[in-house]
């Protein structure tokens, strides 16, 4: 069975989501999106734990439903853990992925971390705890549970980030690493680029959306065919079968919001090479620069940059449904129009990667305006121009230039 997956995302019990991020929102917006499987996310948080007691019920193993419809979206237990701590004399921020196949398991994780730290001020908390410690502790309880790093490039927060990270698995997990068989590779990095890192081939890469608001689950996933449970759908992502895994659906990295290196306050965006040139300084500011994805796979790659290990799992790059159409109307922010052309498309076909993915072109034409359906296929080919992401800032997408969608709309009012 074909199974899209996202295993990570956060409830409105995260800090800087959106308050309906519920269970309700984000049922329905998984179907919109086209998500099969779905993270709860936060289920270390007492309030979001208490509702996934309430409203889920159990359907295959390890997967749950929101109510008792047996057509709606699967449930995965999830959350994302920030252990904050000081190891070889350096303070580690790590962000971990927690995956559980039962809420009971759950339970018992939640009271042996409320030990440990707080866990009801946040969605994601806070503990002051080593990242192998916390692996040890969950792989304790069950065997069954997953520890997956959570977007591996970030800066501030993750396994190899410029500023907290480590240069390898085996640095960060010890003893533990021979547990850890996948990675997140973020928003900011897609798989090309990690396989620049001899590293990594013994993990699976897998990506996710990492999502604080239900329009934005699907960013990022995993496409799979195997048995709808949990324990088919982790075995699938350990062993890089690619009859199994499929591919994974990724952003253009440049669209993250750490692909560069950079400093927001003072509008400084550089590639690594302007990075060095500078010696790591803002020029502005004279304070040193927040070192992007790009820069720090440099720092650690062994191979080069078209380098594709033997069997590698393909991916593949899209831009939002509402990002291509505001793009291909000119617009900035989701207007009316925008809002109009985006229900169009979602009614006339299955969900919105069917839409990017797969619908023909003469399918798309019948449908929605030419602009649009151009902006569709380019993105598909992988036609399109984004200046990069850097420190907090998302990457600015073009898919047009002006006089093309002067043209289009030509055409369009015409049609």
């Amino acid at each position: 069975m074909k199974i899209i997956a996202d295993l990570h995302i956060h409830s409105k019990y995260s800090r800087a989501t959106s308050p309906s991020t519920d269970l309700e929102n984000l049922n329905k917006w998984a179907q919109i999106k086209g998500i099969n499987v779905l993270a709860t996310g936060d289920f270390t948080h007492p309030q979001w734990f208490l509702q996934l007691k309430d409203k889920l019920t159990s359907a295959e193993p390890g997967l749950f439903i929101l109510g008792n419809s047996l057509t709606a979206t699967r449930f995965l237990l999830s959350s994302e853990i920030s252990c904050i701590y000081s190891k070889n004399d350096k303070t580690r921020k790590i962000h971990l992925v927690v995956l559980s196949p039962s809420l009971e398991i759950v339970k018992k994780i939640n009271d042996r971390l409320e030990l440990i730290g707080n866990i009801k001020s946040d969605g994601r908390p806070i503990l002051g705890l080593d990242a192998k410690e916390l692996a040890k502790i969950i792989l304790n309880i069950s065997s069954d549970c997953v520890i997956i790093p959570a977007h591996i490039w970030t800066p501030w927060f993750s396994l190899f980030g410029s500023r907290s990270g480590f240069d390898s698995i085996e640095e960060c997990f010890e003893e533990y690493s021979k547990y850890i068989f996948a990675v997140e590779t973020g928003l900011s990095s897609n798989p090309q680029m990690n396989w620049r890192l001899s590293e990594l081939d013994k993990v699976s890469l897998i990506s996710n959306s990492d999502a604080h608001s239900p329009a934005k689950i699907g960013r990022e996933a995993n496409v799979l065919d195997t048995n709808l449970n949990y324990f088919s759908i982790i075995e699938a992502i350990k062993s890089k079968d690619r009859n199994k895994f499929l591919y994974t659906i990724e952003f253009f990295p440049e669209e993250g919001k750490y692909h560069y290196d950079g400093h927001r306050l003072c509008n400084i965006s550089f590639s690594p090479e302007e990075t060095r040139k500078h010696k790591n300084i803002c020029p502005v500011c004279k304070k040193p620069l927040t070192i992007g994805v790009l820069s720090r796979v440099e720092a650690l790659a062994d191979r080069p940059i078209d380098f594709n290990p033997v069997q590698s799992i393909p991916f593949k790059s899209l831009i939002s449904l509402e990002g291509i159409i505001k793009e291909s109307l000119g617009v900035k922010s989701a207007t009316k129009e925008v809002i109009n052309q985006y229900q169009k498309l979602i009614s006339s076909f299955k969900n919105e990667l069917e839409i990017l993915l797969s619908t023909p072109r003469t399918d798309l034409e019948k449908v929605s305006l030419p602009e649009i359906v151009e902006g569709i296929i380019r993105v598909r080919d992988g036609k399109v121009l984004i200046n990069p992401g850097y420190d907090g800032v998302f990457g600015k997408i073009k898919i047009f230039s002006q006089s093309e969608r002067k043209n289009t709309s030509k055409q369009s009012a015409l049609l």
